[in-house]
């Protein structure tokens, strides 16, 4: 088979438009990424910061905690889990006895929009609302302008010896699963955290 000049030509071009394009890319992933520590630090660092000493929390890991799970952004929406809201409202209606630390008659008067609300997740840490039933508060506490301390008090409850022992892997699986062992929704969250970690360290 003969390749004509055109042909070579015309292999040559692609090839260095790909490598063009494989440049842009992990030039916009890293300008990404530095946008997000960037607001990280504006919106959260300094208050980050004050909360890391007073908990006796490393502040690196509540740093990339936060890239993980709002890229660091002032107004975070709400994620709704419906697995989770089904289990609620059976929960309420009496079918199942228990869902983690809450029984039903934590949920004897709820509304099925206050539900909704308990079965979403808010703030800068993204919290689950139902979990403001364990710290006493409301869901509004986490999303307002207390959301920083209510997760930093929530993290330091529940999951913070990890942290005094360097146990980030197990710590940012706990925080989004539940357990030290289990398998995150994301199969990059944990390792993406590690490397946040690594970043804010230096």
């Amino acid at each position: 088979m003969i390749i004509s000049y055109f042909d070579i030509t015309n292999i040559k071009f692609n090839l260095k438009y790909f490598k063009t394009l494989i440049i842009l890319f992990f030039i916009t992933l890293i300008s990404c990424q530095q946008t997000d520590y960037y607001r990280l630090e504006k919106n959260y660092g300094k208050k980050l910061e004050e909360l890391a000493l007073e908990f006796n929390l490393p502040s690196e890991y509540l740093k990339s905690l936060i890239i993980l799970e709002s890229s660091g952004k002032k107004k975070v929406p709400s994620r709704f889990e419906k697995h989770v809201y089904k289990k609620l409202i059976a929960l309420r209606e009496g079918k199942i006895s228990k869902y983690e630390t809450l029984k039903s008659h934590h949920l004897k008067n709820a509304s099925d929009a206050a539900i909704k609300n308990l079965a979403s997740s808010w703030g800068p840490f993204q919290l689950m609302g139902y979990k403001c039933l364990d710290l006493g508060i409301k869901v509004s506490d986490i999303r307002g302008d207390n959301a920083l301390f209510w997760g930093v008090y929530w993290i330091n409850k529940e999951y913070g010896d990890y942290l005094r022992n360097n146990k980030f892997e197990e710590a940012f699986r706990i925080h989004n699963t539940g357990s030290p062992y289990g398998k995150t929704y994301h199969s990059h969250y944990v390792s993406n955290g590690l490397k946040h970690i690594e970043y804010f360290k230096k």
